[in-house]
């Protein structure tokens, strides 16, 4: 019989583009992908364990859909990085009722796994690591849209001390370069105007002679794509050769996901981030000059074991002096197997880290504002990316070159239309504007 099979999904671009690998596995093996949980005999939710509430929130989501579903047999698996990272929790805790899990190496394996547990009625498992996997041999399964999701590469070899990534993804591994271009022609054949390229440490990708700013080049060389980004790199992955090839071509977008962690030297080096924080100022600098009017957008940890009050100052005062376009800025939340929760104890007051965290985001709000308001008046070309309900179902929701989200009434445009706008107010996440 066909099964049904729900997908959920949790945390990052990474997982984003994943569901849509297992979608493309499963329905290989003729699964049917539903939309609706309630009908579907398989549910699956992938998840992130970046932080404790991702975790928490997971096991929620069993208990709820085991709960609901007590007379209506389902299976449930959990794929992901959670699975990798709390196997033994997920299998024998007999409160979860989880049926089934894979790590994010073993989604090839889902249709056997499925299987097994169907006729055993026994929990069954895959979480083992690849140091060759890059599921370059399967086509995503993707809705229609207008970012299309490209992973380069996979796992990562950073080991920074807070992050658990190495140890549930693995080492890092690279596609080859033209698995990449061939998957870029297909997304631009299907109407996709936008890539976004992937990797836990994009910029560090490599195949043979073929660096990332090659690789760069190659994506943007293919006739019909309109904007490319890329996303996470890391601060020590930033050659002049990328920058200068970023300032070049037209189709490559002037925006850097830069992140930071940390503002100072001593805590970066506790963080293993392999960097100073004049070092990183320095980078900044020089990524100015190289593609002028670049947005840059960041990641902040405060509350960091052994953070100072005097170290988060240095933090503040990286913001204050980059003054970056906007910023994802979290309370640092112990994870299980990291090196940091091995050998450092989470000695930061939760009353401290909040009262840190809201400094922080004072700080990046008026920035932001500022930032925005100073595109009043500017003449801009946005990519229309949906419907912008929250509001009013009259109007569209778009992004710049740079990255920031521009309101705009609907009029006889489309999704997927670029449209020259002219910006006309600014809060500060948001544009709005109207067509010139």
């Amino acid at each position: 019989m066909t099964k049904n099979v729900f997908i959920e999904t949790y945390g990052c671009q990474m997982n984003e583009y994943d569901s849509e690998l297992v979608r493309s596995i499963l329905k290989k093996e003729n699964y049917q992908i539903v939309t609706d949980e309630t009908e579907a005999d398989v549910v699956m939710l992938n998840t992130c364990t970046v932080r404790e509430n991702a975790d928490r929130k997971v096991m929620n989501r069993v208990h709820e859909i085991k709960n609901r579903r007590k007379n209506d047999p389902v299976l449930v698996g959990v794929l992901g990085c959670m699975a990798t990272n709390f196997k033994t929790k997920l299998l024998e805790d007999p409160g979860l009722k989880i049926d089934f899990i894979a790590g994010p190496d073993s989604y090839k394996q889902l249709p056997k796994l499925i299987e097994e547990v169907s006729h055993s009625g026994d929990k069954t498992f895959d979480v083992t690591l690849s140091e060759f996997e890059t599921y370059s041999d399967i086509t995503p399964t993707r809705d229609d849209g207008v970012n299309a999701w490209i992973a380069i590469m996979r796992g990562c070899n950073n080991f920074c001390t807070f992050c658990v990534v190495p140890y549930t993804r693995g080492r890092e591994r690279s596609r080859t370069p033209d698995s990449v271009i061939q998957e870029v022609r297909r997304l631009v054949d299907a109407g996709f105007s936008q890539v976004t390229l992937l990797g836990q440490n994009v910029n560090s990708y490599r195949h043979d002679d073929t660096d990332f700013a090659d690789l760069m080049a190659m994506v943007s060389d293919v006739p019909g794509v309109k904007r490319i980004r890329f996303t996470s790199p890391h601060p020590k992955d930033f050659p002049t050769k990328l920058l200068k090839l970023m300032a070049e071509r037209p189709n490559i977008c002037k925006q850097i996901h830069l992140p930071l962690q940390a503002g100072n030297t001593r805590v970066l080096d506790k963080m293993n981030r392999t960097y100073t924080k004049e070092e990183f100022l320095d980078l900044v600098d020089h990524i100015r000059a190289t593609i002028p009017g670049v947005s840059l957008s960041t990641d902040i940890i405060v509350g960091f074991p052994t953070e100072t009050a005097e170290e988060f100052d240095d933090t503040a005062d990286v913001v204050r002096r980059v003054r970056f376009d906007t910023a994802f800025i979290f309370k640092y939340s112990e994870r299980p197997n990291t090196l940091a929760a091995r050998r450092l104890k989470d000695d930061v007051t939760e009353d401290e880290k909040t009262r840190r965290i809201v400094i922080l985001n004072e700080i990046q709000r008026a920035i932001s504002l500022e930032k925005n308001q100073a595109h009043v008046g500017r003449i801009e070309e946005i990519l229309i990316e949906q419907e912008s309900t929250k509001k009013s179902e009259d109007d569209y929701q778009g992004r710049t070159d740079s990255n920031r989200i521009v309101i705009v009434p609907k009029g006889s445009y489309k999704v997927g239309d670029f449209v020259t706008v002219e910006i006309t107010e600014a809060t500060t996440n948001v544009l709005k504007g109207r067509p010139v």
